[in-house]
């Protein structure tokens, strides 16, 4: 059975996505001309400062669009649904937000991204422009702990590209900021379910099948296989499955500090999203951890999947500093 969507057409949605959110924020964003899918913020970029360039496939607003803007990213590269952007709007991107500082690329591990963005690095090196890479790894699911350089980066994406952003906004130098940006993934976890699938623009069909009364722990953001399907079980116990992987990887003392996101893969309401909240604090405080901030909503979604995912940054002083720093973006501000 096809699924039902407020689009023109499958092959339009991207771009004329783009047009409207142009619409909605012409404060915070701009696309370079004639290079439609290089989104740019309007009071980021400036000399001496290291541009901060992120992207990856459409579908999973408000990441990546809805973190450009001051104090956090400076561009971002757009693909097609779930998948990379080529690398010319990448190459477009970081010449637009170059500032002689270098140029950060930072974008979720996966194979199509890596390879376009890689290319992109090479084209800039011809311009005498320096990139360098960090990908985010957070997703706990999708590779053990002494395999961490394989993982999905996804949801967490929020916090380390926030933790980045803010050193580049501070006039860090290119060292430190890749420095602050590996350091922010190292201590940044995230630990999804999915309840019901969602389905593409172009196909309007479930990209994969659930059945009635199931959940699948760990599935990634664009249907990836997770690492159970099981029962669905009360919002607590799910919350506890979570929170249980995340906790015994982070390995926390008592008295530590984090961030917490409790994130909608698009189609969880907000009830449902606080009522993990309250047992994710529950855990938390059991565990003798203090939640210095925290965020709940739509951050890194899939279309319309149903499921949640629990993201937990473990902060120090530096990183608590750079979560706090002041940024206003097309869809989120500090």
């Amino acid at each position: 059975m096809k699924t039902k969507k407020l689009i023109n057409s499958g092959a339009d949605a991207v771009d004329e996505m783009l047009q409207g959110i142009l619409a909605a924020h012409p404060r915070h964003l701009y696309a370079v001309e004639d290079m439609p899918r290089a989104i740019i913020a309007r009071n980021g970029p400036r000399k001496g400062k290291v541009g901060l360039v992120i992207g990856g496939g459409s579908g999973h607003e408000p990441t990546f669009l809805g973190f450009v803007g001051k104090g956090l990213a400076d561009a971002a590269a757009i693909g097609n649904v779930f998948a990379s952007p080529p690398p010319d709007p990448i190459v477009a991107c970081a010449m637009a937000v170059d500032g002689g500082a270098g140029v950060l690329f930072m974008y979720g591990n996966y194979a199509g991204d890596v390879m376009n963005f890689d290319m992109a690095a090479e084209m800039l090196a011809l311009d005498e422009i320096e990139v360098r890479t960090v990908l985010t790894t957070d997703d706990v699911a999708s590779a053990p702990p002494d395999q961490r350089e394989r993982r999905r980066g996804v949801a967490g994406n929020v916090f380390i590209f926030k933790a980045a952003g803010a050193a580049c906004d501070l006039l860090y130098s290119f060292d430190d900021v890749e420095r602050v940006a590996r350091h922010a993934n190292a201590r940044t976890y995230t630990m999804g379910v999915a309840l019901s699938p969602c389905s593409l623009p172009q196909t309007l069909r479930p990209n994969f099948l659930i059945g009635e009364g199931e959940m699948e722990i760990g599935m990634g953001i664009h249907g990836e296989p997770g690492v159970a399907r099981e029962p669905l079980r009360p919002a607590d116990a799910v919350t506890d499955e979570l929170m249980d992987s995340i906790l015994r990887e982070m390995k926390a003392d008592r008295g530590d500090r984090v961030a917490v996101l409790v994130n909608s893969l698009g189609s969880t309401p907000m009830m449902e999203l606080y009522i993990m909240m309250r047992r994710v604090k529950s855990r938390l405080d059991d565990a003798g951890l203090v939640i210095h901030t925290s965020l709940v909503g739509n951050y890194c979604t899939s279309l319309e999947m149903a499921g949640a995912s629990i993201t937990v940054m473990h902060l120090d002083d530096e990183l608590q500093r750079l979560i706090d720093h002041p940024c206003d973006c097309a869809m989120f501000a500090r």
